[in-house]
Order: structure tokens, then sequence, then C-alpha cells
């Protein structure tokens, strides 16, 4: 073994020591935060980081190519993009739809695309974008996803595509969804980004549309810190989503790869000089959104450990609902839709409009007793300043988006939630709720 290697080796197993000589001390309720979400890791994940760090290749690289293999192997689609956040896969997503190589079945300025407005905003974000018009749906309390109904009554004649969240991890009817596109000639991308894990029908959601995205945000299922992924089975959209992650350029090479194609000189483009080097051909309005090698290392690592993850967030959100479940006459609490099995991102909470308490009062009390809470993203989303004037339709109504808007909030399942945790989570809703209904009485 050389030098070289054997330093690498022994500055990585000093990482393992670093990360084994980290203090923990016990669950201080009152006094150490319950976070909503989190990153969860071990040394696992410091190496790997490490690792790549000595490699000093900057920019998408080893580690990358492996990611992005084990998570379409994890999919069972033949295409997994790495991106740098679940944003910028929603927009790649969307954008790749957009492109004149699909012809007459681009989306263009002008189509309709069917979406909810009780979500995150850049899942809304590149529909606007793309000058193409958002249709908003309603959502069903409990579950936060539309029914297929919801969906079919906002079909018109110019819609293009559906665009919807599964969210909190909680899936929508994608199958029915899917089928209602076939039938219908739609494209289809369902935004993951929250629901990596979850399965309808007992197939994993992420692989029914036409394209899919994730995130790897700290909150996420797993995490590189910041990052994202846009998959597909689609051997032509995998190739229009690289170009426009990759400055939209029609070379599809990978980093450090040259003539892939073997016609890299022999080509006409446009009014370009005839045999143009491809690789400076560009086809689309495109951006830089690849990911790091050192963000994907981490990622390789997570990966490995989402099975455990999965469970996790089950478990945390099963020991929650039971523990709540004799409050449903002042909460709405969460369930999963006929076929879906969720893997949560959260535990949504509604308190009811006849409740004896408001969202308010006891958001305040858990967060004065440092248990983090967050609202369901941005409620309705055509309340906010951004969006205000943007062209859109609503299809039905948004009652339900706007109780969310005034009612809802969510708490923590991700995996380094402990049973200490859960139980003071428990213990501070029970005392909150009996304290109100006994000044009542």
């Amino acid at each position: 073994m050389d030098d070289k290697k054997q330093i690498r080796l022994q500055i990585l197993d000093l990482v393992r020591k670093y990360y084994a000589a980290t203090p923990t001390q016990p669950f201080r309720p009152g006094k150490d935060p319950v976070r909503y979400a989190g990153r969860h890791f071990d040394d696992e994940e410091l190496v790997h980081l490490v690792d790549a760090s000595l490699d000093f290749w900057l920019t998408a690289g080893r580690f990358c190519e492996e990611f992005e293999t084990g998570m379409a192997k994890y999919l069972g689609l033949s295409q997994v993009l790495l991106v740098n956040s679940g944003s910028s896969a929603n927009l790649v997503a969307f954008s790749t739809l957009t492109s004149p190589k699909l012809k007459d079945k681009a989306i263009r300025p002008g189509d309709e695309v069917i979406t909810v407005a009780a979500g995150f905003p850049t899942t809304v974000n590149p529909i606007i974008q793309n000058r193409a018009i958002p249709v908003f749906v309603d959502v069903e309390l409990g579950t936060y996803v539309p029914t297929l109904e919801q969906i079919e009554r906002a079909l018109s004649p110019r819609t293009r595509a559906i665009m919807i969240a599964h969210t909190m991890g909680v899936p929508f009817p994608v199958k029915e969804v899917r089928e209602l596109c076939d039938q219908h000639n739609l494209w289809l991308i369902e935004d993951n980004c929250d629901a990596l894990g979850s399965r309808y029908d007992g197939k994993l959601c992420g692989t029914f549309g036409h394209l899919s995205t994730f995130s790897f945000y700290p909150a996420h299922h797993i995490t590189m810190g910041e990052g994202g992924a846009v998959a597909t089975n689609d051997e032509e959209l995998a190739r229009i989503a690289r170009s426009f992650r990759d400055w939209g350029r029609d070379c599809y090479c990978s980093g450090g790869k040259n003539n892939t194609c073997g016609k890299r000189f022999s080509q006409q483009f446009g009014t370009l000089p005839a045999g143009y080097d491809h690789k400076y051909v560009y086809s689309h309005i495109g951006y830089n959104l690849k990911v790091t090698d050192m963000q994907a290392a981490i990622g390789v690592a997570q990966l490995k450990k989402l099975p455990a993850f999965i469970e996790a967030r089950k478990s945390n959100h099963a020991a929650l609902a039971a523990g709540l479940a004799d409050l449903d006459r002042f909460l709405i609490l969460p369930k999963a839709p006929p076929k879906a099995d969720p893997s949560w991102f959260g535990f949504v909470v509604t308190v009811r409009p006849d409740a004896p308490f408001t969202r308010a009062e006891l958001v305040g009390f858990l967060e004065a007793r440092k248990i983090e809470t967050r609202n369901l993203f941005c409620g309705n989303l055509l309340r906010h300043p951004a969006y205000e004037n943007i062209e859109h339709r609503v299809a039905g109504t948004l009652a339900n988006t706007d109780l969310i808007t005034s009612n809802t909030f969510f708490i923590g399942v991700y995996p380094g939630l402990t049973a200490p945790m859960r139980e003071f989570v428990l213990a501070t809703i029970r005392n909150f709720t009996e304290e109100k209904v006994n000044k009542i009485w």
C-alpha cells in the first residue's frame, strides 16, 4: 500500500474516533429542543464527506454517480439526475416539459397545469416561471392531498399537465391520476420531495409520473445538506432534463468526458458553422444546478440507511397518533387515504374550528416548551404577497385550504425523535387541552 493511501485510511480512522468522542446527554424536557426535523447521521456520513474532500473534486464526480445509480436501483427507474435542491428539481422537471424537442407535446405559455395551493411554493413556481397557468384545487383535511374527483373537475381543454406533491409524505391517488393523464394525453410530475419511501397501491411514489422530484434538504428523509434529484424512466426526458441542469447545453457527456456521441465535431446546429464543437452547443435556456461530490458522498451514506429512517418515521408517527387519539374531538388528526402507505414527513394537526382554543394558543404553548412546530407550508399560496396577482384559475373552492392557513401545523416524526421526546410532546399537548377544557367546564 502506498503512503498516500495509508495516510487516507489513517485520516478516515481518526474521523470515526472523532465522532465516537462526541459527548451525548439524556434529553431534558423543556430545556432541550424537540426538533420538527433535522439531519440524522453518524460516523459514516463524516467519513464519506472527508473521503470526498480529500479527492478535491469539487463538482459532480464518483460519489454523484454512485448515488444516482443507487437511487435509480431503489426506485426501479432507469434515470436519476442529482441537482442542488428539491426546488431546482421541480424547476428542471417542469422546464423539461417545455422543450421544443418534444414538439407538439411541449407545454407552452398559456397552457394550464393542475396543482394545489396548500403546499410548498416551489411546486408551483416553475409553472408560473414558464408562463403556464396554475389551476388550483382544494385538498382534504386529515390527508392534505386532493381526491381524484377534485382533480378531474379541474380539467379543461387547455390542461396539459398535473404537478402535485405527496404532501407531508401522504400519497395523493397517484395511480388513478396517472391513468387520468394517459386518458387525456397529459404530463404528470410527482413532487416526491416530502415522500421518499411512501407507497401507493404497493408501489413506490415517485415512480408513477413521467418525471418525479426529490429533496435532500436536512428536514427530508435523507439529506445532503442541500440537494435534490429528478427521476424518470424516459430516456428522452432524462436527456432534456440533463440539458436544463447543465447550462442548457445539447451535449450529454458527463463531467470530464469528451465525445460520448462520437460526433463532437461533425454535426450542424442552427446557423452555427458546420462541425461546431458539440460541447458548446446550447439547445435550451438552462442553468447550472449540479450538486457537489461532497454533498453526494453524504447522500451515499444516507441512502443505505433509508429503510431504517422510514421505519423510524412510521413508528414515531404511530406513537403520536395513538397518544392523541382521544383528542380527536378537538383536533383533526392525520390519516392515510385508501391504498396509501405514507413515509411520514411530519405529524399534521388541524385544530377544529369549534375547539376551545386556537392554533396560535396551542403552538405558543408547545414552542414555549421548546417543542418546534411548523405551519403546513404556505397554507393558501394565493394569499401570499408574491402570488396575489398571478394569472391562475381556481377549480371549485379552497375552503379547506383556507382552514389549513389558520388552523393547521405539524410536529416532528424524524428519526432523531426519541421515546422520551415523544412522551414529552404527548404530555404537553394533553396538559394544554386539559387546562383549556377545565377552564370551560
